[in-house]
């Protein structure tokens, strides 16, 4: 498949790969928020509330984030026919991905809102393994996209 290397592609394409790795910064971050807020003790509410307050305005960044690299996302898939024919397996594996990553992220928005009501029943051990799936899912899409193995 021929893609057309027009000047509009190269840029949304340059900042869907921005947007892509800041989205996921914040996905690699935020878990260890939850790390850091699950071995807070319950007597340490100025640290809890501090640690509430970061991982607020990172879940908030990093929703604005995932909008514009879905958005970037979908007109290089639509709008430029990336992935579009066949030989694309990888584009479907990818955009099952993608769908699990979303899912993290609101799976994300849960647990922050159960630590802002403070009923966390995780433990921060649980949370340091929840932390590495963002890593993997971020490796496999890597590798389907630049491999494009199927």
């Amino acid at each position: 498949m021929i893609v057309r290397m027009s000047a509009s592609y190269l840029w949304v394409k340059a900042l869907h790969i921005v947007f892509i790795a800041s989205w996921f910064a914040g996905l690699f971050y935020l878990p260890r928020l939850f790390v850091n807020l699950a071995m807070v003790a319950s007597d340490s509410i100025a640290e809890r509330e501090r640690l509430l307050v970061m991982a607020r305005k990172l879940h908030r960044f990093a929703s604005g984030l995932m909008w514009i690299a879905l958005a970037s996302g979908l007109w290089l898939w639509l709008g430029v026919g990336i992935g579009q024919g066949p030989g694309n397996g990888w584009l479907h594996a990818k955009l099952a991905l993608v769908l699990v990553v979303i899912g993290y992220h609101h799976v994300n928005a849960v647990h922050l809102r159960r630590f802002e009501r403070g009923a966390n029943t995780r433990s921060h051990r649980w949370f340091r393994v929840y932390n590495e799936i963002a890593v993997l899912a971020f490796a496999a899409i890597v590798v389907l996209v630049v491999v494009k193995p199927f």
